[in-house]
């Protein structure tokens, strides 16, 4: 994975993370239509209306292939929210997921945000590992019934 380029996200990627989100999660989770609508509204809103001085996206390239995706946008002056975290089948296990997060929290840093959240479900358990390992605290789990399917729904967040 030392070849893996991590670049900004570009609005042609747009196409692609809709229908990796999408389709990912509907083989692993058997998420709905629903959580795809979801992430094409999220990527919209952030081509249209993201400030690129403390908000930004990134996708995780290698030979030409893309391997996964991470945001960091602002909730509000203090707090950053991370979304879209995403590493496709092939890309796991290899230590990407680590270096996306830091990459996310460095720029955090560096844009002078305090606190950083995300919203995942507790079936991601590989990706909840991930951030307790990096100091992300788990606030809040409820049971919910989306994108098709009943979850958990987990908040987490790490002071800066």
């Amino acid at each position: 994975m030392e070849k893996v380029e991590i670049r900004r996200f570009e609005p042609q990627d747009r196409d692609w993370l809709v229908a990796e989100h999408r389709d990912s999660y509907a083989r692993a989770e058997g998420f709905d239509d629903s959580f795809g609508i979801l992430v094409g509204g999220i990527l919209d809103d952030f081509l249209n209306y993201h400030d690129p001085a403390c908000e930004s996206g990134w996708i995780a390239w290698e030979g030409g292939q893309r391997l996964g995706s991470i945001f960091c946008v602002k909730l509000d002056g203090q707090t950053a929210k991370l979304r879209l975290f995403l590493l496709t089948e092939r890309a796991r296990g290899k230590g990407l997921g680590q270096r996306m997060l830091a990459h996310c929290m460095g720029f955090a840093q560096a844009q002078g945000y305090q606190r950083m959240k995300l919203w995942t479900h507790e079936s991601h358990r590989a990706a909840g590992a991930l951030y307790a390992k990096n100091g992300w605290q788990l606030m809040s789990s409820e049971p919910v019934v989306s994108f098709g399917q009943a979850l958990i729904e987990q908040h987490w967040e790490i002071t800066l």
